[in-house]
């Protein structure tokens, strides 16, 4: 059984969302093989068979189908009982799922989350990032982490800090050969290391000076989807990098990596907590929340 002793039922709602036994195994902690057994399992004892399976994909069946249907408000209800016995408890414990993109995760991991763990040793926290935008409730998170602009309007959010910048970057040994850019438009006379969004599309280079916004598709020898792996292409000498100035400030300020175009990267919208208004939220939950809206605040006085 599951940390809520509903393992069975969860793990049929979560395949049946993700279309994916592979997909779906890290999620509910399982390997992939143990959780092929579980729904054998729970296929055995209902006599039906639930999901449709080859090895490219996996669809529900009809009873399957209807299973969920019935199942997954009823679940619902029932983890909504939960929640409300254990917002009871004074001492925090259990777990807290919290959904982010990874530089939004790599900003807040050690002052915040990190931190929320040496205080409350009986918590844990199963942190997942990814690209694309999720609806948190739907997808059975506790809360968000995304730039405010993304935030949801029917959600409570909780600044993270002030407002955040883009930074446009290379080594000093690739501006010393090649020039540095003056401009935007410069950068298309320079090697880039190009950005993949989640979608799969490349990424355009945004820009905005005097309330005039520019976009530049940068050309360059490598195109990357995730900003560790840029970042040590840039610092390799590859080429100009573009990131969040969180991810390079350390870089910055150790003269590995030099910022041009700062005039045309204005602040942007602040990284933000998020979550629903629902009640009888558990005591991890109130405590951790807390905790972020008083790092918030020290944030925002220190920028």
């Amino acid at each position: 059984m599951s940390r809520d002793g509903l393992i069975e039922l969860e793990a049929v709602l979560v395949i049946a969302a993700r279309k994916s036994f592979r997909a779906a195994a890290p999620e509910l902690g399982l390997s992939t093989t143990a959780l092929s057994n579980l729904i054998g399992k729970v296929e055995r004892q209902l006599g039906v068979r639930l999901f449709n399976r080859t090895t490219r994909s996996v669809s529900l069946t009809d009873a399957g189908r209807t299973f969920v249907e019935q199942v997954a408000p009823a679940l619902r209800d029932i983890q909504d009982a939960m929640a409300t016995a254990r917002s009871q408890q004074e001492t925090p414990s259990g777990t807290l799922r919290i959904n982010a993109f990874a530089t939004g995760a790599r900003e807040i991991l050690a002052p915040l989350v990190l931190e929320f763990l040496r205080r409350y040793p009986d918590v844990h926290i199963d942190l997942v990032t990814e690209g694309r935008i999720v609806d948190i409730v739907a997808e059975g998170f506790d809360m968000g982490i995304r730039s405010a602009d993304l935030v949801p309007s029917d959600m409570i959010a909780v600044p993270l800090g002030p407002p955040r910048s883009f930074a446009v970057v290379a080594t000093p040994s690739y501006f010393k050969v090649n020039g540095k850019p003056r401009v935007p438009p410069d950068l298309l006379g320079h090697r880039c290391v190009r950005i993949r969004l989640p979608n799969g599309a490349l990424y355009r280079w945004h820009f905005e000076k005097e309330g005039k916004p520019v976009q530049i598709d940068v050309d360059g020898p490598i195109t990357l989807d995730e900003a560790t792996l840029a970042r040590i292409a840039v610092l390799e000498g590859i080429g100009i990098g573009f990131f969040m100035e969180a991810d390079v400030r350390e870089d910055i300020a150790a003269g590995r990596l030099e910022r041009v175009l700062q005039d045309w990267t204005p602040p942007t919208a602040p990284l933000c907590l998020y979550y629903s208004g629902r009640k009888n939220t558990a005591a991890a939950f109130r405590a951790f929340v807390d905790l972020a809206r008083n790092f918030g605040k020290t944030a925002l006085q220190a920028g």
